[in-house]
């Protein structure tokens, strides 16, 4: 269920694309069911903003049902009847639970199947239930009397903590035979799905309850403060998780680690660092505070000191970064490599030993191993309108403040001089220089000052 637009979030961004552990909120969902069935079994009903929320998640290899306009929930199901038609069975997940898991889904699943109920409603236990519809069970068992909204909520009935969590099982062939009896009988006007439940009673049906047991397992983020309460939960376990695994986080609670994250044991996380999108770490390695590092492969052995930003790059083991430098996407640092302070760098290749230690820029430049990059060395890899590309080969010594202007190709062992301007290729094992002959005149200072004095 994904069609809706979250009005309590006053955004006008779609609902279940508002991110909490690194993703939207659909695509935690999706990642769960997607465990459970293959993806060309699962079906998102999108409405609002339909065409972003089909871009943002289709790599997933879902299907899609359109439901325009929004009715409500029950509507929804209508709408996407002739897609489930075939099925025996229905799942029903809220696309903005994000913390719903797979386990949870098999356990509705297997509970449904096991009870032979028309449907199943997924429940929780809250401390404090007020503004949740509550869900009254019969005498004994697990059957489900009715759903009562809160404030139809006798006296008696406000000390129940159960509440409907907004997941369902249905038999599919009694939904769809009963879902055209719902009403828009409500102050929205609109086709409620919990209207199942007194549907399908009355209709001599089993409906029963399975408490989830872990409530937070089915929070919704309908407020900036539940997506950021989900947000802490989400991050708060994954810290826990990799420490179980291995892995030395200081201060886990400063540190922002996205759920795809994968790190070997025996790394180091220092306090106040950002692990994003799908960044795998190697073994032995340690990340010191302030760095941020997204989409990026680490090796064994890396060292990254303090204040890295690290963006859809590649480093080799033993290699060593900072501190503060940044790798723009296409990054690849070799095995033993080093880039140092203020060094930045942009779709290159550095080899096996090299070195840039100080304030460079290097973009588009192929570098060989064993290259040391001086102090204030830049790629001039831009006219105004086409990249060109640098080649350096192994060996070659670039002095500081170097400038070499692409397209250009530095051979294998070559020097080149501080401060040189390189715009020709420079031969194998050659020395180039390319600056102005230094002029000294004495006593020409103090000439000048003497001057300015009359």
């Amino acid at each position: 269920m994904a069609a809706g637009k979250g009005t309590r979030l006053k955004s006008r961004h779609p609902k279940v694309l508002h991110e909490v552990g690194g993703k939207p909120l659909l695509a935690h969902v999706i990642a769960a069911a997607t465990n459970v069935v293959p993806a060309k079994d699962v079906y998102a009903i999108i409405g609002h903003e339909a065409d972003r929320v089909r871009a943002a998640v289709s790599h997933s290899g879902i299907n899609f049902v359109l439901q325009e306009p929004q009715r409500g929930t029950g509507h929804a199901l209508m709408v996407a009847g002739e897609a489930l038609a075939s099925y025996d069975l229905v799942l029903v997940l809220s696309g903005d639970a994000p913390l719903i898991t797979s386990k949870t889904i098999e356990k509705l699943r297997d509970f449904h199947l096991a009870k032979k109920a028309a449907l199943t409603l997924l429940t929780a236990q809250l401390e404090n239930p007020a503004g949740y519809g509550r869900v009254i069970r019969k005498s004994k068992g697990d059957d489900v009397h009715a759903i009562v909204e809160q404030k139809a909520l006798s006296a008696a009935q406000k000390k129940i903590r159960e509440i409907n969590a907004g997941f369902y099982a249905f038999d599919a062939r009694l939904l769809f035979r009963h879902i055209g009896r719902l009403s828009t009988n409500n102050p929205h006007g609109e086709f409620y799905l919990t209207d199942m439940a007194a549907i399908l009673g009355k209709a001599n049906q089993r409906v029963v309850a399975l408490d989830a047991g872990d409530p937070h397992e089915v929070l919704g983020g309908n407020t900036r403060a539940e997506l950021a309460e989900i947000d802490q939960h989400m991050r708060r376990a994954k810290c826990q998780q990799l420490m179980t695994e291995g892995v030395t986080i200081f201060y886990p609670h400063t540190c922002v680690i996205d759920m795809d994250v994968e790190i070997a044991a025996d790394t180091t996380i220092e306090p106040f660092v950002q692990l994003l999108g799908k960044t795998r770490i190697g073994s032995d390695c340690r990340i010191r505070s302030y760095s941020v590092i997204a989409d990026s492969d680490i090796g064994d052995g890396v060292l990254i000191l303090p204040g890295c930003v690290l963006d859809q790059s590649q480093v080799k083991a033993g290699a060593r970064l900072g501190p503060y430098s940044r790798l723009r996407p296409g990054s690849e640092i070799g095995e033993g490599a080093h880039v140092g302070n203020f060094v930045e760098t942009k779709k290159i290749k550095m080899g096996r030993g090299s070195k840039a230690n100080h304030l460079t820029y290097l973009g588009d430049t192929e570098i060989g191993e064993g290259v040391n990059i001086g102090a204030g060395t830049i790629t001039c890899n831009y006219d105004g309108t086409n990249k060109y590309k640098t080649i350096i080969e192994d060996g070659v010594f670039v002095g500081s403040d170097a400038t070499l202007v692409a397209p250009v190709r530095v051979g294998k062992g070559a020097y080149v001089g501080a401060a040189t301007c390189v715009t020709d290729d420079v031969p194998a094992d050659a020395l180039v220089l390319g600056r102005a002959r230094q002029i000294v005149k004495e006593g020409w200072a103090k000439e000048k000052r003497a001057a300015q004095k009359k």
